[in-house]
This record gives structure tokens, C-alpha cells and sequence, in this order.
């Protein structure tokens, strides 16, 4: 949804496959040859074969990590009292940055608050009235007040228009918004954003299903004035569609249950992800969003975290949520998402060395996560042609010590099934998931994370060569289980 949106149908094959060969030609292909051209030399490849399994040490000792500390601290969801964050900074006895303010003091009164929900109607009109009928009729309303503000773009008018604008008349709390012109979901928030009358703004997609008591669970955080925004916490609702809709309900178990609240845990810092995020609305106002981003919402994040503004995650704010049910939703999903990253990385690498707003452990986790995710997947694919040239040449591996292959091959290896462990561990009750769709999941890690890093290096290739189309995710009624 912005310039450049594809709204027509457009095949998974042909085009992207031709990307799929070129990219993977210039990554596993290319490398070959030079390390051949290496090792016929009389050379040897000693440095790669201890780099690349320190890389994979690092990753898994940052996986691990996030899943003792949310496993430790989270069960089933819940938590007994508020979690204190900086966990790194404490141990290390670091100096923070922002002052530190009481995690929690007595809210009071929630006051009012808004909820915009973001739509590109013809995508959406199956599911659109559903979605906020659920939302006025279980959000809980402030004393002061609530007001759901659906903002949305569309080529003509649609049918369910008139739908809507009975809805409307039937619940007073409901604005709609027919953002003329706007080709992006960034640009029917900022409209929204300019009506908006709550002093708390939460977000949603126009398929998410929130739990009443968000406001009240969000409150706690933005009444205090260390948090400017926090992030809940996205399930699956469509899993039993088929075997992709089980294994993304359990990897989003793995994102939203460990690794994002591990951000908060580990070094008191969060990003927002799209939807299901609250926001004092001052802030969000002057943050707003940018519609030539492929991500506009960690965009925002960072020019939120950069401005001396926190987010926090919270993965007791539930919302249900459409996984995609065809491969070639997924893959332009996912595509989007690690161009959207590169985008992110390219353009504010540097500024985060250099702020003064993070501090030193908050610094080395977003460079971690944003140069290391950027080029990690490059690094990853290389085990292929050092391991083919070292076939063509006949050469033989270096004698490196096994404790030192056996440590990162274990440590790999288990950093997957224990970040799963914990994804169940700390899972929701708000969707019933099997337990075995987590040990299938377990076994099916390494064949998804060569999927998802094939996907990564062609949005690599889009990104160099100015390829920022936006093919919507498709969502229907088609995208849920059949009634039994």
C-alpha cells in the first residue's frame, strides 16, 4: 500500500524465480569460484571456517539468551508483578541514559483513547466488519471515553461502504475516514492521526482482534513517563487452515512471545511492530509515519527510540490476528519485511552509533540485530560453496580443534528448539495451539530459516536494483477455518 502497489494477481514463479537462480548464481555461485581460485592457489579457507561458526555462536547465544529471560520471567502469558527491564545493564552495572523513572506508579483513571484501525478496503472487505464489531463490542471503554477511527483507502466505492456507514450510525464511538488519494497505510494513519482526540492512540490492522482490557493492561506502562509507546503481543487465530498457517503460528509465538519482550528484559528497549501498539498520542503526532518506507512502523520505532522516546513490550496485550495461507503471500510478505529492515539499517546504522539517547548495551543489541539480520543471511549461505570448492579441488577441511566445532554446532543447533521451548512456556491462552505443532516446528527450523534466508537475499536484490513494490497480503474469509 504505497506507491508501486500491486493489486492484481501476480505468480510466485516465472519473474521471481529468474531472481531466485541470478541471486543464489551471485551468493553460493560467484564464492565458489573465488574460493576455488583460493584453495588451487595453495591458499587455504582457515579464517572462513572459524568465522562462520563464530557468527552462529553469536546468533545462538543471543536466541538463547532472549528465551531463559522471557521463560524465566513469563508463564502461559502472565506475569505475577511487573517485570524490572535492563537485565544486562543491571548485571554489568551500566550507566543508563534516561533517568530511572518508578517502572510503576498508581495509574489512576485511564483517560480517553483512540483506536485507529489502518484498511485498504477492497483487500479487506470480507473481514472489515467483523473486525470492528469485535472491537466495539469488547474493548472496554475508558470512563472518559473511546473512539474507534477507521481510516481507509480505496480506488471507488465499495459496497460495504454503505455497511459501514450503518455501523456508524449504530455505534457513535465509530469514525470513518476515506483517506482520497492515499496509496499507503502510513498515509491513512497520519490522516487519522489528525482527528484523533484520546490521550492514549493504539493501532490496529483491519484483522486484529484485540482483547478487551488492553487499554487498562497498555495504561500501565504510558502513565508512566519513561514509555512512550508499548508493543503487544500478535497469535495466530487461523492455524488449523494448514501446515504454513501451524508453523507461523508457532514462529509468532517465538517473535511475540520471546524475542521482542526480551528486547524490554534484556536491555529495556522495544520496537513497534505495525498494530497491536499503544502510544501517548503527543508523541505519536510529532513521530507520525513515513509512507516511502516499505516499514513504516520500525521506521517509526526508530525515530522514536532516537528522539529520546522508549517503547516497551508487553506480551500480556493480546490481539488475534490472519496468518497468510498460500506461499506467495507469505513470500511477499516476507520479503517486504527484510527489505523494509535493509531499508531501516541503510539509513540509521550510523546515527544509532552516534545518539546519545541509547545507551551502550542498547547501541551494540540494535547493531547486532540490524547490520548483523542485514548480512547474515549472506554469511550463512557461504557453508555451501566452501564446502563445494573443498569438493572440486579435493582439498580437506582445516584441522580446527572439535571442542571449538562441537560447542557451535550444539549451541546451533539447540538455540531454535529452546527459543520454541519458551515460546511454549510462555504461549497464550487466548488461542488453543497443539503441542505438537511446537515439536514440528522444532524439526522444521533449519529447512524455514533456508526458505526465509532465500527470501532475505532476494529482497536484497530488490532493494539494490529499486524494486519497492508492495503486494497487499491477502485477506479474506478464505483465510480462516471452516466452521465445525
Amino acid at each position: 500500500m504505497r506507491k508501486g502497489l500491486l493489486h492484481k494477481p501476480v505468480h510466485l514463479f516465472g519473474p521471481i524465480l529468474d531472481k531466485i537462480i541470478l541471486t543464489h548464481l551471485v551468493v553460493i555461485g560467484l564464492p565458489t569460484v573465488l574460493y576455488y581460485f583460493i584453495l588451487e592457489n595453495g591458499w587455504d579457507l582457515s579464517f572462513l571456517h572459524i568465522l562462520i561458526p563464530v557468527l552462529y555462536l553469536v546468533t545462538s547465544i543471543v536466541v538463547i539468551g532472549e528465551a531463559v529471560s522471557t521463560a524465566l520471567t513469563y508463564r502461559r502469558g502472565h506475569v505475577s508483578k511487573m517485570p524490572r527491564f535492563g537485565i544486562v545493564q543491571r548485571f554489568m552495572r551500566s550507566p543508563r541514559t534516561q533517568p530511572l523513572y518508578p517502572l510503576l506508579r498508581s495509574p489512576g483513571d485511564i483517560p480517553k483513547c483512540s483506536l485507529i484501525v489502518a484498511a485498504y478496503l477492497p483487500n479487506e472487505q470480507q473481514i472489515i466488519l467483523e473486525t470492528l464489531e469485535h472491537i466495539l463490542e469488547t474493548v472496554e471503554r475508558p470512563e472518559d471515553g473511546l473512539e474507534v477511527i477507521l481510516a481507509y483507502n480505496r480506488p471507488e466505492r465499495l459496497s460495504v461502504e454503505d455497511r459501514l456507514e450503518r455501523m456508524a450510525e449504530q455505534y457513535p464511538a465509530l469514525k470513518l475516514i476515506c483517506v482520497e488519494g492515499s496509496r499507503s497505510k502510513a498515509q491513512n494513519i497520519n490522516a487519522a492521526l489528525e482527528i484523533v482526540t484520546g490521550e492514549i492512540t493504539g493501532i490496529l490492522d483491519a484483522d486484529h482482534h484485540p482483547q478487551g482490557d488492553c487499554f487498562t493492561r497498555a495504561w500501565r506502562w504510558l502513565s508512566n513517563y519513561r514509555y512512550s509507546a508499548v508493543q503487544g503481543r500478535n497469535v495466530i487465530r487461523n492455524q488449523e487452515v494448514n501446515f504454513m498457517t501451524r508453523m507461523i503460528a508457532v514462529e509468532f509465538e517465538c517473535i511475540y512471545g520471546v524475542s521482542h519482550p526480551a528486547k524490554s528484559l534484556l536491555v529495556d528497549t522495544g520496537v513497534f511492530c505495525g498494530a497491536n501498539g499503544y502510544w501517548r498520542t503527543s508523541v505519536l503526532k510529532r513521530i507520525g509515519f513515513s509512507s516511502r518506507m516499505l516499514t513504516e512502523d520500525i521506521d517509526a520505532s526508530f525515530r522514536t527510540l532516537l528522539s529520546g522516546h522508549n517503547i516497551v513490550h508487553d506480551p500480556t496485550i493480546v490481539v488475534t490476528e490472519l496468518a497468510p495461507v498460500d506461499v506467495r503471500s507469505f513470500w511477499f510478505q516476507r520479503k517486504r519485511w527484510a527489505q523494509g529492515w535493509l531499508e531501516v539499517t541503510l539509513k540509521y546504522q550510523g546515527t544509532i552509533l552516534k545518539t546519545m539517547r541509547l545507551d551502550g548495551w542498547q547501541k551494540f543489541y540494535w547493531t547486532l540485530l540490524l547490520v548483523y539480520s542485514a548480512g547474515f543471511h549472506f554469511i550463512a549461505l557461504q557453508a555451501f560453496p566452501i564446502t563445494f570448492s573443498l569438493a572440486l579441488t579435493g582439498s580437506n577441511a582445516p584441522n580446527i580443534a572439535p571442542e571449538y566445532i562441537w560447542t557451535m554446532t550444539i549451541l546451533t543447533l539447540a538455540s531454535g528448539p529452546l527459543q520454541t521451548l519458551a515460546a511454549w512456556i510462555v504461549r497464550t491462552d487466548s488461542v488453543k495451539q497443539s503441542a505438537k505443532d511446537f515439536w514440528v516446528y522444532c524439526l522444521f527450523i533449519p529447512f524455514y530459516c533456508v526458505f526465509k534466508s532465500v527470501i532475505a537475499i532476494t529482497a536484497i536484490y530488490d532493494h539494490i536494483v529499486g524494486n519497492t513494490e508492495w503486494i497487499v497480503t491477502r485477506r479474506s474469509n478464505d483465510a480462516l477455518p471452516e466452521a465445525k
